[in-house]
């Protein structure tokens, strides 16, 4: 704390003599903890190991940056650490998943924070989200929903992996099946390969990239559906869900439901942390976005990058805060949050 006390001073002073650089004095030499929200071995793992160095590189002082991973309800449990446990001096700063922000907005059971207090460095990625299934299984297109067993598998209550295809089902009237339980996403991926279930829906494309490089090449898994407002040319055979929507209030409430979309790789640090350091962290994300070095190592990775920074991150949170009553409680309603929210 005093550190952190030595840095704005130094700031609001200007000593610049004493302090030539004083956020590279209270970084130099010190460990950066990243917490993710996510278990070891899936997409966010790989994101956050090829961007450290890199962010790390472009910080004053160069910490030494080291991932922690804290799963756990769907992603809730790290973002409350974030809040009312983690340090505020810049020491600690978060990577979670992207709808762990919209928890309280639906009112969810222990979601006990509140996104708009949090400090939004920017995003690494944004995406387009689908349901993939192991094309083995039979299910391979959008018809296939309604006609075929399709089970998914998620990880609690709030993830997107329960909260994306309990919606379809809702506004759609599809029959997906939810099996709950798992530790992360990568427990799903091994769980598709062992046939335990057919698939998964999220914000998939990259993490699959990342993780199983040969899933998409070798058609091992379809994409059936993307729970997306448009088509990716990526997947430009299979439909996105706007197309089947019946009037402007489900369009409202897709709209919603995928704002998180818009911010796939959220990195944030935890509300109170000095706004120097805040501002500082800002521009060496920027920078390390532009790193030609992160960038080989992402292609290497099979990592997609697409920059989103704070500013536009608090909006895209913001917005979604300020959506009207009707159109926030048919997401709940249709993402079956209201029951996870009191029971």
């Amino acid at each position: 704390m005093r550190a952190t006390l030595a840095v704005c001073t130094a700031l609001a002073l200007g000593t610049g003599a004493a302090m030539a650089d004083p956020i590279a004095d209270f970084y130099k030499g010190r460990q950066l903890n990243w917490i993710l929200s996510a278990g070891a071995g899936g997409g966010y793992s790989s994101y956050a190991h090829v961007f450290a160095p890199w962010f790390s590189a472009h910080i004053p002082g160069k910490p030494n940056i080291v991932v922690q991973n804290m799963p756990g309800a769907g992603g809730i449990r790290a973002m409350i650490y974030l809040q009312n446990v983690a340090p505020k001096d810049g020491s600690t700063i978060g990577l979670v998943h992207s709808s762990v922000p919209y928890a309280p907005l639906y009112g969810i059971r222990g979601a006990n924070f509140d996104p708009r207090q949090m400090n939004w460095i920017g995003s690494i990625n944004s995406a387009t989200g689908i349901c993939v299934s192991w094309t083995t299984s039979g299910v391979t297109k959008w018809q296939d929903l309604f006609d075929k067993d399709y089970v998914v598998g998620g990880t609690g209550a709030g993830s997107q992996m329960e909260t994306m295809p309990a919606m379809i089902n809702k506004l759609f009237g599809t029959k997906i099946k939810i099996v709950s339980g798992y530790k992360g996403g990568n427990d799903v991926y091994l769980a598709m390969e062992r046939g335990e279930v057919h698939g998964r829906c999220g914000g998939l494309t990259a993490s699959i990239k990342s993780t199983r490089p040969d899933w998409f090449p070798q058609k091992k898994v379809s994409v059936p559906i993307q729970i997306a407002l448009e088509r990716d040319r990526e997947f430009p055979d299979s439909p996105a869900l706007i197309e089947f929507a019946k009037d402007e209030k489900t369009k409202q409430v897709l709209q919603l439901i995928l704002s998180p979309m818009d911010m796939d790789r959220p990195i944030l640090a935890p509300p109170g942390t000095p706004p120097p350091i805040v501002a500082a962290l800002r521009k060496a994300f920027h920078d390390a976005m532009r790193d030609p070095g992160l960038l080989a190592d992402a292609a290497k990775a099979h990592i997609d990058l697409d920059e989103v920074d704070g500013d536009k991150l608090a909006k895209i949170l913001a917005r979604a805060y300020a959506m009207p009553p009707d159109i926030i409680k048919a997401a709940n309603e249709s993402m079956n949050l209201t029951g996870a929210a009191n029971e």
